[in-house]
């Protein structure tokens, strides 16, 4: 499957329609991925909570609550087959962040294109196809 994305004043959009797995991915395996590169921003790279959450867009609090695992951390059971790839996804994201190679908004470009992956894996195991 070739999927063709337009990138637009930081707005990524995908040629395909919006699905129900992009809403399932949003919910669930975005915040584990944002804790993962969190994670990594801090305890790798020695960036503070504050440095961290500029990286990520986000706040401060929200990077405590990944770091403390009140955020996300329920969802990782539930994807315990993407997970390894979720990791080292995260880990590239946040080597390139803290090094500033990218901005997060470059990075949710590449999430989509990761998310992709766990489309065609899901499809080719259960013929499952769920395009709206």
């Amino acid at each position: 499957m070739s999927v063709q994305f337009i990138k637009y004043n930081a707005v990524i959009f995908c040629e395909h329609a919006m699905s129900a797995r992009c809403e399932t991915i949003g919910k669930y395996v975005l915040p584990v991925f944002r804790s993962q590169v969190a994670k990594e921003l801090v305890s790798t790279y020695h960036l503070t909570q504050v440095e961290a959450a500029k990286k990520l867009k986000t706040t401060q609090a929200a990077i405590s609550q990944y770091l403390n695992q009140k955020r996300a951390i329920k969802s990782t059971q539930e994807f315990d087959e993407i997970l390894p790839r979720i990791q080292e996804a995260a880990k590239e994201t946040a080597k390139r962040l803290a090094n500033s190679e990218t901005t997060w908004d470059e990075v949710t470009f590449d999430f989509c294109k990761l998310c992709v992956t766990f489309y065609s894996t899901e499809e080719s195991v259960t013929g499952d196809n769920y395009s709206i």
